[in-house]
């Protein structure tokens, strides 16, 4: 592909609103994560929170739209100057030729679980649940749209971990085909119910907090976050590049990663490839690394297999929890701040590196000058998506 401009970016999770708070918080190697104390959960589990979200409602002209996810969205889109650049690009391109396109797993279903507790003497849902404007998959898309009055095409992935990873591509695809201009790109996945239980129920979920790479790893946190981008056709002064992007789907199992990371592999050595850049080139891998034991054992089997086992690498997840549907888009955001400020961030909470385990994975920031890095995403089912990130220039 050729490489696309990321002109704005910003992230919300655990470690704080905005790229100057999560780049203090990796810089200190600080986590995110607490024992959970979400509404009524009773699970011996450690969760990343993002604070304030419960009494912080949309403005009152987004009152329609107003539920735990778009309150996400709404933060992170004030950070950084992003609402402002999204403006601009509306003014530049026009309203029609600028694309969102976000990435969820749970959307606003933490509304349809308080619904559910509130329904009446005949099973019936109360009358303020709205289920096209807060509780939907698109939901949080339709938000965005609305928000920033675009007219270009708007669409919401679903593809569990690789989600918000997926629409880089949609975004590059749509931009080089002539369709649009611009595109606001990311992800929002924020704390209900169904998810921690659900994991819990798959016994994934760690009573401690989680621990990627580590030999005695027991599984993940999960943690909420919304992250945005916008990819450019040019912009003057990029924040970074979008190289390549590569998708695969190895369809191995529901929740089972295959053994040998086949779609993994095929993922990467795509956005290398889209990319036109050997493994060599890669200064630094963000992995999706859940702390679970066969996730971490595959992913190291895969990386290993298209870039032998010296390139420093870690996963982030030790501070921001696992973000889910947003994390492909989280991830970028973080990659992104470690191609501009040297840093290669450490994986944190590791006692012991796994033996079985053989990429240099970093237990300690690292400041190296970075051209590109690349992060991956890999979710249930086998979905997988790898993006190359570019420096700016």
């Amino acid at each position: 592909m050729t490489p696309l401009a990321i002109a704005e970016y910003t992230l919300v999770t655990a470690l704080g609103a905005g790229r100057e708070a999560t780049l203090a918080a990796l810089q200190a190697q600080r986590s995110g994560l607490a024992p959970a104390h979400f509404l009524d959960v009773e699970l011996p589990t450690w969760i990343g929170e993002v604070p304030g979200l419960d009494a912080a409602p949309l403005p009152p002209e987004f009152a329609a739209f107003d539920c735990r996810n778009n309150r996400l969205a709404w933060l992170a889109l004030q950070q950084d100057g992003f609402a402002d650049a999204v403006r601009a690009a509306r003014s530049r391109w026009g309203a029609d030729r600028v694309a969102v396109l976000l990435g969820t797993s749970t959307a606003g279903l933490l509304e349809t679980e308080l619904g559910y507790r509130r329904r009446g003497p005949a099973g019936e849902l109360p009358g303020d649940v709205n289920y096209r404007d807060r509780q939907n998959t698109y939901a949080v898309g339709a938000f965005v749209t609305h928000a920033f009055g675009l007219s270009g095409p708007s669409w919401v992935v679903s593809t569990a971990c690789s989600s918000s990873a997926k629409v880089f591509g949609n975004a590059a695809r749509l931009i080089a085909t002539g369709m649009v201009d611009a595109a606001v790109v990311g992800g929002v996945d924020s704390l209900c119910l169904t998810t921690l239980y659900g994991f819990d129920s798959l016994e994934l979920l760690s009573p401690e907090i989680c621990r990627p790479w580590d030999a005695q790893r027991r599984g993940l946190s999960i943690g909420e976050g919304a992250a945005f981008a916008l990819l450019e056709r040019d912009s003057a002064a990029p924040q970074g590049w979008l190289l390549g992007v590569g998708e695969s789907n190895d369809g191995y199992h529901m929740s089972t990663p295959h053994p040998e990371g086949a779609g993994a592999i095929a993922a990467m050595r795509a956005a290398l490839d889209d990319a036109r850049l050997a493994p060599e080139d890669i200064g630094y891998i963000n992995l999706h690394g859940t702390a679970t034991p066969s996730n971490d054992a595959t992913e190291d089997r895969a990386v290993s297999a298209v870039f032998g086992t010296g390139v420093p690498c870690s996963s982030t997840k030790g501070a921001t929890g696992h973000t889910l549907g947003a994390a492909g888009g989280v991830e970028a955001a973080i990659s992104l701040l470690a191609l501009r400020h040297r840093l290669l961030p450490a994986g944190l909470n590791v006692r012991e590196i796994d033996p079985a385990l053989r990429l240099a994975y970093l237990r300690e920031n690292r400041e190296l000058p970075l051209r590109a890095v690349l992060s991956n995403s890999f979710g249930f089912g086998g979905t997988n998506a790898s993006l190359v990130l570019g420096a700016a220039r």
